[in-house]
């Protein structure tokens, strides 16, 4: 019989809202000091209880911060409920009570999946769910990296600094309807001044929006497959055990 495989139990060390609509969870333990020297962008699981003991709910999220010295990772949660009224799932219903002290076992952490270096301009494109991740690949470009970044947040208020090269424009799109079927992120991608040369892209956003944009990139400006990296991350109105079934599907 294969072993159980044991998750980190972490503590919580800090909670606080980093933007109106951003909640940042700060977790410790020493045992992540055998986390990989750049684990910011990487994804994990956060372990929470179920009916069944043997079959805990998971849910994935991705490291924003890792402090190797004071064995520290900060996780970042998107309130999607702030402006449509949707219920909040178990994870983003945790961090908004978390204080302190509190206990949150986790498995991983998974590969960060980070953009094409090998291009002559870079577009990259997230909701605030990616934000983490989108920052990951901010570091991974080059200094003399050109092209474009859209953001879509759900406030103006939501926005945060990017420390992204100098030849990268940022543009930020505001949505108070995460999830919506309007899908601006998209919108604001079909407007972008399109680089010449070899483009590489990382976007990760919503599914419904993903669809639209995977068929944006791969048909109207037919990026090749090596240079195109495109994820959903969330489904409005579907947990994540149902939003992993509707990515199979639409593989199939």
């Amino acid at each position: 019989m294969a072993k159980k495989r044991a998750a980190r139990v972490l503590t919580v060390t800090a909670a606080y809202s980093l933007t109106p609509n951003m909640r940042r969870v700060t977790l410790f333990g020493e045992d992540l000091a055998s986390f990989p020297e750049q684990a910011e962008g990487a994804y994990f699981k956060l372990v929470f209880p179920s009916d069944n003991p043997d079959r805990p709910t998971l849910r994935t999220y991705t490291i924003s911060q890792y402090r190797r010295d004071t064995h520290e990772i900060d996780v970042d949660f998107m309130l999607h409920n702030s402006a449509d009224g949707t219920v909040e799932g178990v994870a983003v219903s945790w961090a908004m009570r978390a204080s302190a002290g509190d206990i949150m076992p986790i498995f991983g952490p998974g590969l960060a999946t980070l953009i094409n270096r090998d291009a002559d301009a870079f577009v990259l494109a997230a909701d605030m769910t990616a934000l983490p991740a989108l920052a990951a690949n901010f570091a991974s470009l080059p200094a003399t990296a050109t092209g474009h970044v859209v953001v879509e947040i759900i406030s103006d208020e939501d926005r945060q600094i990017l420390n992204v090269p100098d030849g990268v424009q940022v543009h930020w799109v505001v949505n108070p309807y995460p999830g919506s079927d309007e899908s601006p992120l998209y919108h604001a991608i079909k407007t972008l001044d399109w680089p010449k040369g070899q483009v590489a892209v990382w976007c990760a956003c919503e599914f419904k929006t993903m669809k639209k944009c995977r068929h944006y990139f791969s048909h109207v400006r037919q990026v090749s497959k090596s240079h195109l990296y495109i994820s959903s991350y969330w489904k409005k109105g579907l947990h994540e055990e149902l939003h992993k079934i509707a990515k199979q599907e639409d593989v199939e």
